[in-house]
């Protein structure tokens, strides 16, 4: 052991290369990797500018340890701690400070469990919030900054903003912000106007079948949050689908994208209305209000389905795609769940369709969607493939308990996810998981080959 520690210090501290074997090279090469993006699990992947840092959401002290997985085979728990988020930095930041309490990584040990006081956290919080703070104050939004903020959980109350900025539909300069929402919503409102509050008879067929259908599904829309069943709430529900898909004829209305303008509804209301979302209603804002929250929902909605047009049109081939992808990468990550499937007869598309389709609205609880629609829009373009490590990863958070169902247990399992009691914690995981994976592999395809 001592001898080890001891040849370990000098390949450290003597840059001069040592004769190894391909195979130990090709071993030193992947642990120092895995060290890499396992050590301090926080951030984004961008070639030479990565920075791991740790996470302040929500302010707690973290135990955990972190299993370097195998090359063929990566272990699903114990993977990344709970308290890990992504940051990204400049090339010229300093080098990580926390790189030394990390322990050995070769292939089957754990990394140190590290700690951190609750006054850190609440610091590092302030920190967060001063950062955002002067992005927003400039007079031009620098994006990609933002983006790398907002990847990590953005403060509620700053969210309406930092949201329509990072979906372009307000500008970065300032001084032209204000004027553009306001004609973005008066088109808007010209638009429910001329397509929306219309009698029937000046509709064609398919109008009316789409109609008939948004308001079979606006009622169905996040049950279980009473506000969403107000009938005013299910008004504007309405009007913005409809508008929408009047608008986008390639696709038209599909089941699914009722679900997608909730966290937008909420989020722009939340301006106008305060406390908890259960205690509000729409009756208490003025028709001026509900209409630019309204409009505000329209365009996010609109510039959210625009990097996403394929998944929507017929046949939903965008989708299909995304569902393929999960599995390779699932058989990839844990081949022993992907082949129990398999044996079982158990189909992707059975139950992913619905995350893909839904964006996980339907599988969360919803308090936990807005923490998880920061990181979908700081994605940015690159969400739809992201998706596919978050959802991977959200999969194998029960892996062991699906290799021991049968196929009916399965669906039903998988239908009705054992998520009710998930916090920020549980999300954080799969968020850092997701991001481990998406480095690990997304750049190195070869290594999803079978």
């Amino acid at each position: 052991m001592n001898n080890n520690n001891h040849n370990s210090s000098q390949r450290e501290d003597n840059p001069q290369p040592k004769k190894e074997s391909p195979l130990a090279t090709l071993d030193s090469r992947f642990n120092q990797t895995l060290k890499n993006v396992q050590g301090l699990l926080k951030g984004r992947s961008i070639p030479g500018k990565v920075l791991l840092t740790r996470r302040s959401y929500p302010e707690d002290d973290v135990s955990l340890q972190v299993t370097s997985p195998s090359y063929s085979n990566v272990s699903v728990h114990n993977t990344v701690p709970k308290d890990y988020r992504r940051k990204v930095v400049e090339n010229k930041s300093k080098p990580n400070s926390n790189s030394d309490d990390d322990s050995s990584t070769s292939n089957g040990e754990n990394i140190s469990k590290v700690h951190k006081s609750t006054t850190s956290a609440r610091s590092t919080d302030s920190a967060r919030v001063m950062k955002f703070t002067k992005e927003l104050s400039g007079t031009t939004v620098m994006l990609e900054r933002l983006r790398d903020l907002a990847w990590s959980g953005i403060p509620p109350y700053m969210r309406p903003t930092v949201w329509r900025l990072l979906l372009g539909y307000a500008p970065p300069n300032s001084d032209r912000r204000e004027g553009v929402l306001r004609r973005k919503r008066r088109e808007y409102l010209d638009c429910a106007s001329q397509f929306y509050d219309i009698p029937d008879d000046e509709r064609s067929d398919d109008e009316i079948s789409m109609i008939r259908q948004i308001a079979i599904d606006c009622p169905r829309t996040v049950p279980d949050v009473p506000f969403f069943q107000q009938e005013q709430v299910r008004k504007s529900l309405e009007r913005i689908l409809y508008t929408w898909a009047i608008r986008h004829p390639a696709s038209g209305y599909v089941q699914g994208i009722n679900d997608l303008a909730t966290p937008f509804l909420v989020i722009f209301l939340s301006e106008h209305l305060q406390g908890s979302v259960e205690n509000w209603s729409m009756s208490d804002l003025s028709a001026d209000k509900i209409y630019d929250v309204e409009a505000d929902c329209y365009w996010c909605l609109s510039k959210l389905l625009d990097g996403m047009q394929d998944h929507y049109t017929f046949a939903q081939p965008g989708i299909q795609r995304l569902v393929f992808k999960l599995k390779e990468l699932v058989t990839r990550i844990d081949e022993p769940v992907s082949k129990h499937m398999d044996e079982q007869g158990l189909d992707f598309l059975q139950f992913a369709f619905r995350w893909f389709n839904c964006l996980l609205i339907r599988e969360i609880p919803f308090h936990l969607v807005n923490r998880l629609w920061d990181t979908y829009l700081a994605e940015g373009d690159a969400l739809p493939d992201f998706l596919v490590y978050i959802y991977a990863s959200f999969l194998l958070t029960w892996s062991e308990d699906l290799q021991k169902l049968e196929f009916q247990e399965m669906v039903m399992f998988l239908q009705h996810l054992p998520t009710e009691n998930w916090t920020h914690q549980e999300l954080e995981i799969v968020l850092s998981r997701a991001y481990m994976w998406h480095s690990m592999f997304n750049n190195s395809p070869s290594h999803l080959a079978s």
